[in-house]
This record gives structure tokens, C-alpha cells and sequence, in this order.
């Protein structure tokens, strides 16, 4: 298949080709007229001439003598001008005298109307009838006879055709071929010249093109070599032309498919993380729960009441494990399919940070969480209210589960104007190097399977950052210079931003 650039390479000679016939025929049509009217001018008083200096040509032919003396008067005209025929007519335009065979004129009358156009000084060149060839209409200058003493009528005309028989077969005679051959030999150089530069103008204008339809085929998620360079766009002048343009769209459309690619590989980078996290917090509980109920169902008669109930104690809790990180894990899986929340609303975080603290404020093991820190006052956000709740209450169990010893855990809430941050401060060990930087990075996370407190830490953390994400804001760490961990839930007050999973600021 032809290729673009050939097509338009094609299409320009068909039309450069076609143009140049148009000016050649429209140049010869105009050169032919002008050499007429130019030609007609030069003669446009001969007729006149001619009735002046001889005036016997405007008296009737009545005898023999007459005859012959107004023929010689013709002939010795048309011996100084071959080229033209001169015939005398009547004032009604019929030929009543000409020089030439009997029976060559084909037609007695002449179009008088344009003989009198003419004489009345019409616009020129002004064709008339040729007497030797009726369908032919030749240029000719024409004069009045004077007029007749007593008649209202002209006496008649003298009319001359410039353009006679004579020139007719000269010009029939002469070879046109040298002539015709250079004209062909210089509009052909003309043509390939223009084509030439044409090609190499059309070559240049659909480089661009040719350079975006390769990219476009070798483009691969990953690769490189997307965009061409600014400086190369700018020698191209591809500055604010169609061709940038598309290119331009083209390279937000590559940058756009790479950041979808690159946020689903993560996306199931962290899915499998998470299930090989849930697999192994999953497997301990699990076979806890299958040795105690095996040692329940195999020594049932040997064991006593209490130790019955001890065993039944710890299966159950085994299995409280397992319903909440399962539970967890529907959670997580629910929140990962979205992009959006769909509950949206405007409330008070204050009040949900306080109701929040008052869940944990009663306890006394392993310790309470208490609100520290001045208070903010009235801050709104705009969100889904048990969401941001659900984030709370992860943040601040986890806080109290790995807190060590009855400090009470800290939730302080601040607000700048633009952003309202829940910081939730415990002394316990800190979170694992890993799982802070994933937090900071804005990466999914998930909490290393060896940690104190079991295995629920982990999706916990994951839940909140999700939400956070969700609500365009971030969950990440502070530092902790007297040690334990300082999370710090930061959310845009106003409306929600329902960001896209890894487009939260840290």
C-alpha cells in the first residue's frame, strides 16, 4: 500500500500538472486575444487610409474599364499586405467587390452590425465575418464610403480582413516543431523542478508524522524513548503546529497508559503481598484452633471440666482471630475495587475524633487512649463519616495493642486552613523500617508476619491508608524522638478529593 507521504507527493504532481495545463491553455487563449486586439490596433485606420488616398474603391464598378481599374486598385493593397482581403459592400453589408476567384467568396453578406460596432468604436478585439469561410471569425477594420448626395443611407463600406488566406497557409507552412519542442523542454524542466522541491517540502512537512507513526508502533509500557526531545521539536518548528499537537496528545496518552500499568502492577503486587500476608497470619490461628479442638475430640473423657473450658477459652479466641482478619480482609479487598467513595458527606471531625477516643478511653488493658493537645475547635471535612471513623478506630487499636506498659495512647487533632491532621502517638516499638517507608511512599503496605500483638496490625494500617487515599489525603509517620510511633492521618478540609490509589501527597 502507497504510503502517505507518496500519496501526497501523487497527488501534489496531479495537481501541479493539471494547474500547468490550465495556465498553458489559459496563457495561449489570452496570448491569441492579445495578439489580435494588438493587431486590429495597428490596423484600425487602414480601411480609412485606404478610402482617402483611393476613392475609387467607394464608387461602383460600371463598365469594364471601371472594373478592371478598381481591381488593380485591390491587388496592388493586397501585393503591400498579403496578409489582408480587402472587398467593398453595399450599405446593407452584401460584398459587391473583392479580389479573387470567382466562387472562393462562400458567403455575399457580412455581419454589418459589427462593421458599425466597430466604426461606432467598440471595445476591441472585435471579430467580424469572414466572406471565405462563413463559420470563421476573423478581426478587420472597416471605413465608411462618403455618402451620396440626397440619400439618408451610406453609400457602403470598405472592409478588410486582416487575417486572410494568405496568412492562413504561411502559417500552415511553417514547421512549429523546434519551437514546440523548446516550450515542451522548458515547461518539463519547470515541472520537475517545482516537483522536486515539492517532494522535498512534503518530505520534510510529514517527517514529524513518520517519526510519531514509529514511535507509536514501538511503543511499550516501560519503554524509554517515548517522547522526542524539546530541542529536537524545536529545530523541527514543531512549536504550536498540528503536528506537536498530536504529538503532544500522544505523549500525555503514553504517560497516562504507563502510570495506569505501573499503579495496576502495584495494585497486585500489593494484592499478592497481602494475601501472602493473610495466608501466613491465618495459618497460626488456624492450627491452633484444628490442636485444640483435635485434643478436645480425642481425650474428651480424659479431661476435666476446667481443663475442658481452658481448651474451649483458647479456640474460641483463635477463632475471634480469624473472623477479624477475615473480616479485615473483605474490608481491604472492598476498598481496593473502588476509586471513589460513595457515601459522601459533611461533618464534624472533631466530634468523630472525640466519640472516637471515648470507645478506647475505659480501658485499662493494655492501655486507654485519652485526647492530648489543645483543641482546634469546629473542623468539617467532607467525606464518608464511617470510613474516616473505621481509619480512627484501626489507628488507634493498633496504637493500644502495641503500646507497652498503661501509658495512656495520645490523639491529638490540628487543623492549618486547608488540611486537618489526627496524629496517634503510643510508646511501644515502633512500626518495622519497612512498613514506615512504605507508609511515606504512599506504597501499600503490610506489616512483616513476626510482630508482637498477632497478625491484624498489618491490614489495619493498609484499611486506613486506603481510606485516607480515598478521601484525597495521607496516612504517614512523624518522628519519634522519645521513641514508640507517631501515625499521623492527614485529610483535605473542604470537599473530597476521591484520589486514585497512589496519587496521595505525604
Amino acid at each position: 500500500m502507497m504510503s502517505f507521504s507518496r500519496r501526497v507527493v501523487v497527488a501534489f504532481a496531479l495537481l501541479l500538472l493539471a494547474f500547468s495545463v490550465l495556465v498553458a491553455v489559459l496563457g495561449r487563449h489570452l496570448g491569441a486575444q492579445y495578439e489580435l486586439e494588438m493587431q486590429q490596433r495597428l490596423s484600425h485606420g487602414l480601411a480609412r487610409h485606404i478610402v482617402g488616398h483611393w476613392p475609387q474603391v467607394s464608387k461602383p464598378a460600371q463598365g469594364e474599364h471601371e472594373r478592371e481599374a478598381l481591381d488593380e486598385v485591390l491587388r496592388m493593397l493586397m501585393v503591400v499586405n498579403p496578409a489582408i482581403e480587402v472587398y467593398t459592400l453595399d450599405e446593407d453589408g452584401r460584398v459587391r467587390n473583392y479580389l479573387g476567384k470567382p466562387g472562393s467568396v462562400r458567403t455575399m453578406q457580412v455581419d454589418v452590425e459589427t462593421v458599425r460596432a466597430f466604426l461606432a468604436g467598440a471595445p476591441l478585439p472585435l471579430l467580424g465575418t469572414d466572406p471565405k469561410s462563413p463559420h470563421a471569425r476573423k478581426i478587420f477594420s472597416a471605413a465608411m464610403f462618403p455618402a451620396i448626395p440626397g440619400k439618408p443611407m451610406p453609400a457602403g463600406y470598405l472592409y478588410v480582413i486582416l487575417d486572410g488566406e494568405a496568412r492562413a497557409q504561411v502559417s500552415g507552412s511553417l514547421d512549429a516543431w523546434p519551437l514546440l519542442r523548446t516550450s515542451l523542454l522548458v515547461a518539463a524542466l519547470g515541472l520537475a523542478l517545482t516537483l522536486l522541491v515539492g517532494v522535498m517540502t512534503f518530505r520534510n512537512l510529514t517527517r514529524p508524522l513518520r517519526q510519531l507513526a514509529v514511535r507509536m508502533r514501538n511503543f511499550s509500557v516501560g519503554a524509554d524513548e517515548r517522547a522526542a526531545p524539546a530541542t529536537e521539536r524545536a529545530e523541527r518548528g514543531e512549536h504550536g503546529d498540528e503536528v506537536a499537537a498530536i504529538a503532544h496528545s500522544f505523549d500525555t496518552m503514553a504517560a497516562r497508559i504507563e502510570h495506569h500499568a505501573r499503579a495496576r502492577a502495584e495494585q497486585q503486587a500489593a494484592h499478592r503481598e497481602v494475601i501472602a500476608s493473610v495466608a501466613h497470619d491465618l495459618r497460626t490461628p488456624l492450627t491452633a484452633l484444628h490442636g485444640y479442638l483435635e485434643t478436645l475430640n480425642q481425650n474428651a473423657a480424659a479431661i476435666d471440666g476446667g481443663e475442658r473450658k481452658r481448651y474451649l477459652d483458647a479456640a474460641l479466641g483463635q477463632s475471634d482471630k480469624v473472623r477479624r482478619l477475615s473480616q479485615q480482609l473483605f474490608e481491604l479487598a472492598r476498598l481496593q475495587s473502588s476509586d471513589q467513595i460513595l457515601q459522601c458527606e459533611r461533618f464534624n471531625l472533631d466530634e468523630l475524633v472525640n466519640d472516637a477516643v471515648q470507645k478506647f478511653g475505659l480501658l485499662t488493658q493494655p492501655a486507654p487512649a485519652v485526647l492530648h493537645g489543645a483543641s482546634p475547635g469546629c473542623v468539617e471535612v467532607e467525606g464518608d463519616l464511617q470510613l474516616i471513623d473505621r481509619a480512627l478506630t484501626n489507628l488507634i487499636d493498633n496504637a493500644i495493642r502495641h503500646a507497652e506498659g498503661a501509658t495512656p495512647v495520645r490523639v491529638s487533632l490540628a487543623c492549618d486552613g486547608a488540611r486537618a491532621t489526627v496524629l496517634v502517638e503510643d510508646n511501644g516499638p515502633g512500626l518495622p523500617q519497612e512498613l514506615a517507608r512504605r507508609l511515606d511512599a504512599g506504597e501499600p503496605v503490610r506489616e512483616p508476619p513476626a510482630r508482637r500483638g498477632g497478625g491484624f496490625g498489618g491490614l489495619g494500617l493498609a484499611i486506613a491508608q486506603r481510606i485516607a487515599l480515598l478521601h484525597g489525603g495521607s496516612l504517614h509517620t512523624l518522628p519519634a524522638p522519645d521513641g514508640g510511633t507517631r501515625l499521623c492521618l492527614a485529610l483535605p478540609v473542604g470537599a473530597a478529593a476521591n484520589a486514585a490509589p497512589g496519587s496521595s501527597s505525604t
